[in-house]
């Protein structure tokens, strides 16, 4: 289980964010930066911010419930993108997708993704609860922690 924390002697967060976030005992998963893909590997909202942020979040989302996760088991997110005012003015949709406690959070804007077509880019960590984490078939044994 994971625990949200704000301090009261640091700024109160002013979007779908918290300052900290205390992980427990469940299942660590690092999410691999997702972007506006769809299942056949093309690109969705080609010129629109919005489109993308819903698809990366969709992403994100099938990810973690491919092991028995939801967007509520994300502890961390970084998120990049190419138009920081485009991507900021789609706070809403992120919070269509995380409810209070939120992730911590970090957003940069960067010059260029992969392709120039792509507008947002979006990893993160997730802890999964133990009784809900489902290990996938075919996963394969990494050196670790």
């Amino acid at each position: 289980m994971a625990h949200s924390f704000n301090p009261p002697d640091v700024w109160k967060p002013f979007g779908a964010f918290s300052h900290a976030v205390i992980a427990g005992s469940g299942r660590c998963v690092s999410l691999k930066g997702q972007v506006a893909l769809d299942k056949d590997g093309q690109i969705v909202g080609e010129g629109s911010m919005e489109l993308q942020v819903r698809q990366v979040l969709h992403n994100i989302s099938d990810v973690l419930a491919a092991l028995g996760g939801r967007m509520s088991d994300i502890v961390s997110l970084n998120q990049f993108t190419t138009d920081i005012e485009a991507f900021m003015r789609c706070g809403a949709i992120r919070q269509e997708a995380f409810k209070a406690p939120f992730p911590v959070t970090t957003t940069l804007q960067v010059v260029s993704l992969y392709d120039p077509l792509l507008l947002v880019e979006i990893n993160g960590t997730a802890e999964i609860p133990k009784e809900r984490f489902v290990m996938p078939n075919g996963a394969e044994v990494m050196h670790g922690c």
